[in-house]
């Protein structure tokens, strides 16, 4: 479903597991960032209202799910931390097409969104399925499941506001760029490291 072209090695759950505190404080500062993601693309989209709408909903939905990792961290005893770097975030951004118009710029911003769902989505999965701490294996569980709908949500609204350019097309070179670079990642204690 997710078309990914490298899945993540389950080994990667062990490295997290050496880990927690480093992967909650990651994970938590992940979905701030969806959070900011989802309410850019309304600041810059306030025209098109069931955009706006859903981007609303999901960025609240991101927050709650700041809010629940933050909660995890504190029940543990362990504290949130600083915000990290995403250096594959960082990366995918710069694919982002530049000064092609309005409608290009917004696909290319709803593609590269449903990429970075698509990874975590699929990280998720890793988790819950590798996991030891069967608490966190079922609370990832839960995002998975989220995380899906967030990536189908912005790949249907690419396919919407693009249906003069080939969406298609672009989500497939969407699909090789991640391939390139993802097999540098799945090292280290951050949902997409």
């Amino acid at each position: 479903m997710l078309g990914l072209k490298l899945p993540t090695d389950p080994r990667w759950a062990n490295i997290v597991e050496s880990n927690i505190s480093e992967i909650l404080t990651d994970h938590a500062w992940c979905e701030q960032k969806a959070a900011t993601n989802a309410i850019s693309i309304v600041v810059h989209n306030s025209e098109r209202q069931d955009l706006v709408t859903d981007m609303l909903t999901l960025a609240k939905e991101e927050l709650e799910h700041f809010e629940q990792v933050h909660n995890i961290i504190k029940e543990r005893g362990l504290e949130l931390g600083r915000e990290r770097k995403d250096s594959y975030v960082n990366e995918l951004a710069r694919f982002m097409k530049k000064g092609s118009g309005r409608v290009a710029s917004l696909v290319d911003r709803l593609l590269f969104s449903a990429m970075i769902e698509a990874r975590s989505c699929e990280r998720f999965k890793v988790l819950s399925e590798n996991i030891q701490d069967k608490y966190l294996a079922d609370f990832y569980r839960e995002l998975m499941i989220s995380e899906a709908g967030h990536y189908t949500l912005f790949l249907k609204y690419a396919r919407k506001y693009g249906e003069n350019l080939d969406v298609e097309e672009r989500w497939q070179e969407w699909l090789a760029h991640e391939a390139s670079i993802i097999d540098s990642y799945g090292k280290g204690e951050a949902i997409h490291g």
